[in-house]
């Protein structure tokens, strides 16, 4: 509803026949002009178009306070804070009351007095809908004091009030948001009697503070935010505060890769071309793909603390640290532009280290050496959508007959983290079969994505247990996984009865950690 923001007092404003609206009709309202307008409510929100959205749509149309459940990283947050788009613009106030008063329908002495003493040229003021948005994150040490209000003892000393007076009382942030939305997040954190404060507010929409026998009427929309796992164990959350919780929303992590994709692209800062001293960093596909998958791979490795969730901000950092990798090589090389390349991957670990609560097994196995093993699945999962699967024996491996010959007769080849381009194109030009079979399955825009997508194969076959691969500081080697095996087992050599074809990237399934140790 548009708003004559030019009036200035009660009586201009009851001359307009201007009508107050309650916080949920008038976002409900603006809500169903939005859909009729076929407008977007909540922009930047990628995924939930099917699921989330609509709930939250239902909530408001239903004038219901909602919570959102869900892991970290899943955007409640953000949601959460695009809900006063369905504000209107402004929204007048009787001017210098601490509640953002109704003009029309004061709740506070202050307020009273004023309209009592100056009638229809009580002044008013023209609220934004920034300014009606409050949010507090529970935390065990939050009081009641803070969240609804209590009696100010420096206050009735300065004016002389005694404590039966109502302008002793000091209003809490849920008070100061009247006619507003507020949103507390990580809602089980809150100590259960400070809970208890809240039932007021959710069933009968007014607060009592201390021992005042009088009761301060708020319209505010409360919108809180909770992981499912706190929020269903008995005895984090009361029962009859939950009741009062009339919509109760599931979020959820990315459903397919190419949401996780488009999420990743989205926040991830990618530009590096900034200035004269940038780097234009080239990011094939098949790396967003990648970044992603690691994502995927977490959410169903044992390795990793499922109930505490793997949040889409691992892909973020993860797709950030890679292009930083490549920049830092081509700043070193004093290049302008460069391609991301397998090896880069190398410097993602970082990024998911900190960001994984690991169980007891995976802090048994080490942080890197999971995030070694989540980026090396990845790859190989991602690898099969580009080349035949090399684990399949009869279809498959066979195209890679050419290449695993050159390594069985004695190739090998070093791959720098720091090497030029002229440099990494050399070593891997030198593998036979290597460019060819490339160019048979892939269609890479540039030299240097080919190159790349050339080392995505040695990567992929030593995934797959059939190339050897030594890691260095700063550097990687691929070789023949027999001449591997053969030089970690020193002068001691093969046992007698070793068959080759025992040896197989199938062994290494149940275990996907085996090669980092």
């Amino acid at each position: 509803m548009a708003a004559p923001t030019d009036l200035s007092t009660l009586g201009e404003l009851k001359a307009a026949d201007y009508h107050v609206r309650s916080v949920k009709d008038e976002m409900r309202a603006n809500l169903m002009a939005k859909l009729r307008a076929g407008e977007e409510i909540f922009p930047g929100i990628i995924g939930y178009d099917q699921t989330v959205i609509p709930q939250i749509q239902n909530a408001i149309l239903a004038k219901h306070d909602l919570i959102l459940l869900g892991l970290r990283g899943q955007a409640k947050s953000r949601l959460i804070r695009l809900l006063p788009r369905l504000l209107d613009d402004y929204i007048p106030a009787l001017k210098g009351t601490p509640l953002n008063e109704d003009p029309f329908h004061p709740v506070t002495k202050q307020a009273r007095e004023m309209v009592e003493e100056h009638g229809d040229d009580t002044p008013i003021e023209w609220i934004s809908r920034e300014e009606r948005y409050g949010e507090k994150l529970a935390t065990p040490d939050t009081t009641i004091a803070d969240l609804i209000g209590d009696i100010d003892p420096i206050k009735a000393a300065n004016q002389r009030l005694t404590y039966a007076d109502e302008e002793v009382i000091h209003f809490g942030i849920i008070p100061r948001t009247n006619r507003g939305i507020f949103a507390i997040n990580e809602l089980p954190d809150l100590q259960p009697r400070i809970q208890v404060g809240l039932f007021n507010i959710m069933e009968e929409q007014d607060i009592q503070i201390r021992g005042f026998n009088v009761r301060f009427p708020l319209d505010v929309m409360m919108v809180f935010s909770a992981n499912p796992e706190d929020y269903t164990s008995r005895g984090n959350l009361v029962t009859p505060l939950k009741d009062r919780i009339d919509s109760q929303i599931i979020t959820h992590y990315p459903k397919t890769l190419d949401t996780g994709i488009a999420i990743t692209k989205q926040e991830a800062w990618q530009d590096r071309s900034d200035g004269e001293a940038g780097v234009d960093v080239h990011v094939p596909y098949v790396f967003r793909e990648i970044v992603e998958q690691i994502a995927f791979e977490a959410r169903d490795s044992e390795y990793i603390d499922q109930t505490s969730g793997v949040s889409v901000r691992v892909t973020r950092a993860a797709l950030e640290a890679l292009i930083s990798a490549a920049e830092r090589r081509a700043l070193r090389n004093g290049e302008d532009e460069t391609t991301l390349r397998i090896s880069d991957l190398m410097h993602v670990a970082p990024a998911i280290t900190g960001k994984v609560e690991l169980v007891y097994e995976g802090e048994q196995e080490g942080a890197q050496n999971v995030a070694l093993s989540l980026i090396g699945q990845a790859v190989r999962t991602t690898f099969t959508r580009y080349f035949p699967d090399p684990s399949d024996k009869e279809e498959g491996r066979p195209h890679y007959g050419d290449v695993l010959d050159w390594f069985s007769q004695g190739g090998s080849v070093d791959l720098d983290q720091d090497m030029s381009g002229a440099a990494y194109a050399d070593a891997l030009e030198s593998i036979d079969g290597l460019a060819a079979l490339v160019t048979e399955h892939t269609t890479p825009n540039s030299d240097a994505e080919r190159r790349m997508m050339m080392e995505f194969v040695l990567e992929a076959l030593h995934q797959h247990s059939l190339l050897g691969k030594e890691i260095t500081e700063g550097a990687q080697s691929y070789d023949d996984i027999m001449g591997s095996m053969l030089s970690s087992l020193g002068d001691g050599g093969m046992p007698e009865d070793f068959d080759e074809d025992d040896f197989d990237d199938e062994d290494d399934d149940d275990d996907p950690l085996s090669r980092y140790r």
